[in-house]
């Protein structure tokens, strides 16, 4: 059991991690538990987090990663990244950031193991890339350990994902480009996870060292795994025009995005956030991202 000082919320906290409604390595329950899956250094591991209120959180875990799981648990719900010297500012960040006080970021820890869904959400539509992960980790996964939900499954080490043949990658709609980035991962993965324990900027540029990595997914993978607050996904196909539209009410580029939240450094991915949990959106119009299948090329 742990008792944050600070008030935590354990599914918007969760929600970044969770890659869709049928993600294989997480599940929300009715009774508002969340089951999740790992890969840690002693092996794979299931764990289930319940709440009583946003200062008592309880874990259990099973599986020979249970008891790394269980010790990272604080670090997994943002005990890291509380939101000192955070200032909202703007009106709707303000009421976003009362309303919602155990919104964390989160840190897990396992750099490899966010950066294969990150790698195969570059250039397309995130259901595609989620359908494509989904696929992936139920082939090559293994059953989740302990009392787990039917269909949980932890994500494949990177042995695994080094064998996968061509010919699934295409069944799973993955392009040569994004298999080669993954396996080009796989192969120093062991150099990813050191990115843990560096600075953020060192671990950025651990991370795009490997060739098909580059700003926008290193932010993704350093949001989730690192617990960077301040990890600001440039290039991302939409959020330039939400953060646009949502506080000064035009769209932006990324060179604007990045000016205007300049003011929010070391937090602008906590500002991100809170955007994100308040439910504004940017109007509806121009082109959408063009959905492309390439289990058809």
């Amino acid at each position: 059991m742990w008792r944050p000082a600070v008030p935590v919320d354990v599914r918007r906290t969760l929600a970044p991690l969770v890659r869709g409604p049928n993600d294989p390595t997480h599940r929300f329950e009715a009774d508002g538990s969340a089951w999740c899956t790992a890969l840690t250094p002693d092996g794979p591991a299931t764990y289930r987090l319940t709440q009583a209120g946003l200062h008592e959180i309880t874990c259990q875990a099973w599986g020979p990663g249970a008891e790394w799981v269980l010790a990272s648990v604080p670090d997994l719900l943002g005990g890291r990244t509380a939101p000192e010297g955070f200032e909202p500012a703007h009106p709707l960040l303000v009421e976003a950031h009362a309303r919602y006080p155990g919104l964390r970021i989160p840190r897990t820890g396992r750099v490899f193991e966010q950066l294969v869904p990150s790698v195969l959400e570059q250039k397309v539509t995130g259901k595609q890339a989620r359908a494509s992960y989904a696929w992936l980790v139920r082939r090559y996964g293994v059953a989740a350990p302990g009392p787990a939900p039917a269909g949980l499954y932890v994500a494949p080490a990177a042995e695994v994902w080094r064998r996968i043949p061509s010919w699934d990658w295409h069944r799973a709609g993955v392009d040569p480009k994004r298999a080669r980035t993954v396996l080009a991962a796989a192969q120093v993965a062991g150099r990813l996870e050191e990115a843990a324990a560096m600075a953020p900027a060192e671990a950025k540029d651990r991370l795009r060292a490997v060739p098909g990595v580059g700003e926008w997914t290193a932010a993704e993978v350093a949001q989730r795994a690192l617990g960077d607050a301040d990890a600001l996904s440039v290039g991302d196909y939409h959020l330039s025009q939400l953060v646009g539209w949502v506080l000064v009410g035009r769209p932006l580029d990324d060179a604007g995005m990045v000016a205007l939240l300049e003011p929010w450094r070391p937090h602008r991915y906590r500002v991100v956030r809170l955007l994100e949990v308040s439910g504004a959106r940017k109007p509806r119009f121009g082109p959408r991202l063009t959905i492309q299948d390439h289990r058809a090329i």
